[in-house]
């Protein structure tokens, strides 16, 4: 997300990332021994990464004028070496190669820039020293913080930092890198800055455009051209080529300067005399909040992009390096870097690509690295002044172009593809990308991170305050799985549109609290004897969203309407409301363990209103099976059925038993279970007037379901041998029984089709 893009690998699957070498090179190194593929890997991971520190420190210090250019250079290279050799002084074990950062560059630049151009009399009087004393300020706290990060372990809460946020980031560090580079191509004699360039369109100098544009290709295209040869070598060693022949061909006079070109204003070998003179400057609690707020956000920064750039760098099979131990190594390193006038370093993604690639496999090449960059940045670094600048900027061009997001340029896609609420979405995110790049540029930056972070909460808030209702219905054509009588049945499709069910999922809190309130509201318009609220999918519920349920319990309760919350088990939304006091305060009878009884319950109470429900064992005549029987009938097949009755939390048969009858209810209920290993699942409960163990009449097969007595229980049985003699004496009542037993289960298949296809719609 933050170090290449949204989705970073894939820059490493379509082309060569920071000059990192094709994997051929990673077979040729396999077959050298061991400490020599750490030097290969060492020496060749610095030549890559020296031009890129080189570069991200003019780039850092580009604002104080050209005449710090060649210090800007030497800072880059300074922090990469003091960093890497604290990583590894710290217990690094990798492979992993350390250098300035596009990104943290990129915050260092824009601030160094507002520093340079503030109106602030004290920062104007104090010139660039101030700034830099300022900077180097900022770059040692951020140190100081990004290691505290690792301390108080914050290094997996910083990688939840919204992708949109560092997006934008990104795409505004990728595009002004980009666009920084203009004068050095154009071959401009001295700094000129982008927003000015078409002032001074006089000015350009057409050669130096050629030479940056074939650099610029031949880099674009060097895996292909050179697979074995790190893109950046093969870019930068061209446009040096290039230069210098055009040079000895009499037109130097036609191509820019070079980095160490002009005089030089010498920032010293330590940050101790800035630092000194800032603890002196009259004006230092007025600077104080520019320092601690560019630090904090300085290590918020550096910090996302050395965890994710640890992930990318991660080698298949490899550990996964400890985030907060990483922040720790980092930290202390930028903060001994800002004590040698350094800038802020991270991990250099195609310098430890290439250094594994060719073979090193152990932190000597880290430190192989380091050293080659020290003679690079001490005994070599004359001769590295005299590196093209518009070569040099050809190259990070490319690297710009190679950092800008891909996610974020997906969204642009999105925004013509998809349903209205996805585009709607993206929509959102792509303005959060845009707001945070225009912020960067144009304000401040260290306004923009915290501003782009809050806009991104705001947006999250919005999108999970949007119902939290799956779904809702009444109950008039979806019932419980109690099995009741056709007369039970037909009033529970007149009264059931009473029961009114909804289902909440995701997150009930003081976003989306007051939305279910409303839409809670809206249902009630309708006339409501019962609400059941389904908690299954709540997956976290918070004090407002407690208060939310007290206040429509008691909301509920003044309209002498029901309330019932459907809470399996202990789930994190049970525990929830149990800490917040919400289950004691509606109270244990009107918490059930599933939708199912909280129908079941509902129904119970609008039949008890009813003339026909009794508590008086039923007559034959009553039972629904018995509806189509005359007196003469049911007296035939009354010497067939023996009376059975069951105590509470009897077991009526178990699952898998031999059955040999069929049971009527006539007074109590029970319930049907699947016998599972750490539950049991409810299939149905039988009223009075119902019947079940019915299919023993039919296969004469094993029990489907254990059947036990949710209260005291009395039955009719009817068993196989006495349906045997019934049909023997009256067949003819024998098959209206039976065919009756048929249309009794045909009904249930019936109510069961409907009720899915209820829920389906």
């Amino acid at each position: 997300m933050f170090a290449l893009s949204g989705n970073p690998e894939s820059h490493y699957n379509t082309r060569q990332v920071e000059g990192c070498p094709g994997p051929s090179a990673n077979n040729i190194a396999m077959k050298r021994s061991l400490p020599a593929n750490d030097v290969l890997g060492g020496l060749v991971s610095a030549a890559v990464a020296i031009p890129l520190a080189m570069g991200y420190g003019m780039f850092a210090f580009a604002p104080l004028g050209e005449n710090y250019f060649a210090d800007g250079a030497l800072a880059g290279i300074a922090s990469a070496v003091v960093v890497a050799i604290a990583c590894v002084a710290f217990g690094d074990k990798t492979t992993t190669v350390y250098a300035p950062r596009i990104t943290s560059t990129f915050f260092l630049g824009l601030l160094i820039f507002d520093l340079a151009h503030s109106d602030e009399p004290a920062i104007r009087a104090g010139g660039a020293p101030l700034v830099l004393a300022i900077a180097f300020s900022i770059v040692l706290l951020s140190g100081a913080f990004e290691s505290l990060f690792g301390v108080i372990k914050l290094g997996t809460l910083i990688k939840f930092t919204p992708q949109p946020v560092m997006a934008g980031f990104q795409n505004a560090a990728a595009a002004l890198l980009f666009l920084v580079q203009l004068g050095n191509v154009c071959g401009f004699d001295r700094t000129i800055p982008f927003t000015q360039a078409p002032q001074h369109l006089d000015s350009i100098k057409p050669l130096s455009l050629a030479v940056a544009a074939i650099t610029f290709t031949v880099m674009w295209n060097a895996k292909k051209l050179t697979p074995k040869v790190p893109p950046m070598l093969v870019g930068i060693g061209l446009g040096c080529i290039l230069y210098y022949a055009l040079e000895l061909a009499g037109l130097g006079g036609y191509l820019g300067p070079v980095i160490a070109s002009g005089p030089r204003t010498a920032i010293g070998p330590t940050a101790f005399p800035y630092f000194s003179g800032l603890a002196r400057e009259s004006n230092l609690i007025a600077l104080l909040p520019t320092i601690l707020g560019g630090a904090l956000a300085l290590a918020i920064i550096a910090s996302i992009d050395a965890l994710l750039c640890a992930k990318l760098v991660t080698a298949p099979g490899e550990p996964r390096q400890d985030g907060d131990r990483l922040l720790m190594r980092l930290g202390l390193g930028n903060l001994a870097a800002a004590c040698i006038g350094g800038i802020t370093s991270g991990i250099n993604i195609g310098p430890s690509i290439a250094n594994r690639a060719f073979g090193a496999r152990t932190p000597l090449s880290v430190l192989v690295n380091a050293g080659a960059l020290l003679i690079a940045g001490t005994l070599l670094f004359p001769l590295l002044g005299q590196i093209p600048r518009v070569a040099l900027s050809a190259v990070i061009m490319v690297i710009a172009v190679q950092h800008f997001d891909v996610w974020s340029l997906r969204l642009v896609r999105g925004l013509r593809r998809g349903a209205r609420a996805y585009r709607f979405n993206v929509a959102l995110d792509l303005a959060v990308v845009v707001a945070v790049a225009v912020l960067s540029i144009a304000i401040n930056i260290v306004p923009a991170v915290f501003i782009g972070v809050a806009i991104a909460v705001v947006l999250f808030v919005f999108r999970m305050s949007r119902s939290i209702i799956r779904r809702s219905y009444r109950c008039r054509t979806i019932h419980s799985r109690t099995s009741r009588t056709a007369s039970d049945r037909a009033c529970l499709e007149r009264l059931g549109d009473a029961i009114l069910v909804m289902e909440l999922q995701g997150a009930l809190f003081f976003g989306t609290g007051e939305k279910m309130l409303s839409e809670v509201e809206t249902e009630l318009r309708r006339e409501t004897s019962c609400v059941i609220l389904d908690l299954r999918r709540l997956t976290e519920i918070d004090s407002t969203g407690a208060n939310v349920l007290l206040e429509l319990k008691a909301n509920l309760t003044q309209r002498n309407i029901e309330l019932l919350l459907a809470a399996p088990g202990k789930t994190i939304a049970v525990e929830r409301l149990e800490n917040f006091g919400v289950l004691s305060s509606i109270g244990d009878a009107n918490i059930v363990p599933d939708v199912d009884r909280g129908i079941q319950r509902a129904e119970d109470d609008l039949l008890r209103t009813q003339p026909q429900l009794h508590d008086s064992e039923m007559q034959l005549a009553q039972v629904g099976v018995f509806s189509g029987f005359n007196a003469i009938d049911l007296k035939t097949i009354e010497p067939y059925l023996k009376r059975a009755s069951y105590p509470a939390g009897a077991v009526v048969f178990r699952e898998n038993e031999v059955g040999d009858e069929v049971l009527i209810v006539i007074r109590g209920t029970a319930s049907a279970y699947l016998q599972m290993p750490n539950t049991n699942i409810r299939l149905a409960t039988f009223a009075p007037g119902t019947i079940f163990g019915e299919l023993a009449i039919l296969d004469e097969g094993v029990r489907s379901a254990t059947v036990i007595a949710d209260k005291e229980l009395a039955c009719r049985a009817l068993t196989t041998s006495d349906f045997a003699a019934l049909s023997a004496t009256s067949p003819s009542v024998a098959i209206r029984l039976l065919a009756a037993i048929a249309r009794e289960l045909s009904g249930r298949l019936r109510t069961a089709n409907r009720t899915i296809h209820q829920l389906d719609t």
